[in-house]
């Protein structure tokens, strides 16, 4: 039997599924996403700095003791980290990858969400059962909410009104009023959620359980409980672009899970050793998994659901976090392209040509290079009409893709 100790100390929610007390636990211009992704490290007191154009660690920031949770500005400027042992928040400037500011919390800051504006940053408190309510403008807590028993993740509606906390010592998730900042309901799901996320679209929650082994769905629309999906030791979980699959990281069961949210349905099953945090990179094309007992990120190509980057970090990786900003319309388009390989209209090395050209686009953005990147779309297109023209795809199917491209050339003033 796997003993929990072997898995680099978990965190506040393994500490609480076991009963022990064991610590573990991006730029082109326009709208594209930056490519710098953070990732706490929990034993080394540090944050690796990953450049996803390159899949490797370009720095390494000292922060505060057992760093548990990361969030990023939208912008992509500001990194903001809760240290567990600390009780404080450190900001890290992207600019410098230095650490500008310290902010005290609540005791045991282990979830931190920021919302779509930017405005603010949300950070649970284990041990005070609170949220503490950071204004980024000022980097002072503004407000603290009181939440239900060992309070674990939080996650924001993209529309930024509400605030999902999983509460692991309740059995329950609070929604938060981000404008009262207000408990407004509090639904029961599973025992011991840890960490809750958003699908884009705002209308469902996942919230892992880890202890109960299980992922509860929430209806947003009505807060109730409207799925709940088998798994073993859940942690991580996030969305592809498009809302399609949903990724879980299975902690002990040394395995990710990809969901197709439609069905609730287990449609692939990928090893990985000790996995905990996952985060959709900043394409949408690829998946980012903290694996906390082998210290490092693996980079899953959704298109074929292989790994393919392994990056070292540092001791105990838990959550890798990107800026969570408009949609980036390059992830988009690739997440059309993904529909249409998962609904069997095009074949994986159809679809992986296409999302390969449009993974070029950022490639080519993020260098400067605004004509190749115009190029690479151009390519796209060829590639659609061919597939048109040759029946893999109707008028109806490749049109939208056409359209989409255009319209990222003419922003780009192609």
């Amino acid at each position: 039997m796997t003993n929990l100790t072997q898995r680099n100390f978990f965190g506040a929610a393994v500490r609480v599924a076991t009963l022990a007390l064991f610590l573990v636990t991006f730029g082109a211009t326009i709208v594209f996403a930056q490519t710098k992704g953070y990732v706490t490290n929990v034993l080394d007191n540090t944050v690796s700095v990953i450049d996803t154009a390159t899949n490797t660690v370009i720095a390494t920031v000292p922060v505060g003791t057992a760093p548990e949770a990361v969030a990023v500005t939208p912008n992509g400027d500001f990194a903001y980290v809760g240290n567990a042992l600390d009780n404080n928040v450190s900001v890290i400037s992207a600019a410098s990858n230095t650490v500008v500011a310290t902010i005290p919390v609540g005791t045991f800051p282990f979830g931190l969400a920021i919302t779509p504006n930017g405005a603010f940053a949300y950070v649970v408190n284990v041990n005070d059962a609170s949220v503490s309510v950071i204004a980024t403008a000022t980097n002072t807590v503004t407000a603290t909410v009181a939440i239900g028993g060992f309070p674990q993740g939080i996650a924001i509606t993209p529309n930024g009104a509400r605030a999902y906390v999983a509460n692991g010592g309740a059995g329950e998730v609070s929604v938060i009023d981000t404008a009262t900042n207000t408990v407004v309901a509090t639904i029961p799901v599973a025992p011991l959620p840890i960490l809750p996320a958003v699908t884009p679209n705002g209308a469902l929650v996942y919230v892992t359980s880890f202890g109960s082994d299980t992922v509860t769905v929430i209806d947003t629309a009505t807060n109730t409980v409207s799925a709940t999906i088998p798994l073993a030791s859940p942690v991580g979980v996030d969305f592809t672009p498009n809302g399609s699959f949903a990724y879980v990281a299975n902690l002990l069961s040394d395995t990710v899970s990809v969901i197709a949210t439609a069905t609730n349905t287990v449609t692939a099953t990928l090893p990985l050793i000790g996995p905990a945090g996952v985060t959709i990179g900043p394409n949408g094309t690829s998946v980012y998994v903290a694996n906390q007992s082998a210290n490092t990120v693996s980079v899953i190509d959704t298109a074929t659901n292989t790994v393919t980057a392994t990056i070292p970090v540092g001791t105990a990786p838990f959550i890798i976090a990107f800026p969570k900003g408009p949609q980036n319309p390059i992830g988009s388009l690739a997440a059309q392209v993904q529909a249409l390989i998962a609904g069997g209209t095009l074949t994986q090395n159809q679809g992986a040509g296409l999302i390969d050209k449009l993974n070029q686009v950022t490639t080519k953005l993020d260098a400067g290079q605004t004509g190749a990147a115009c190029n690479q779309l151009s390519s796209f297109i060829n590639q659609v009409n061919a597939f048109i023209n040759s029946g893999a795809l109707t008028q109806a199917q490749g049109q939208p893709l056409i359209d989409a491209a255009n319209a990222i050339k003419t922003s780009l003033g192609c």
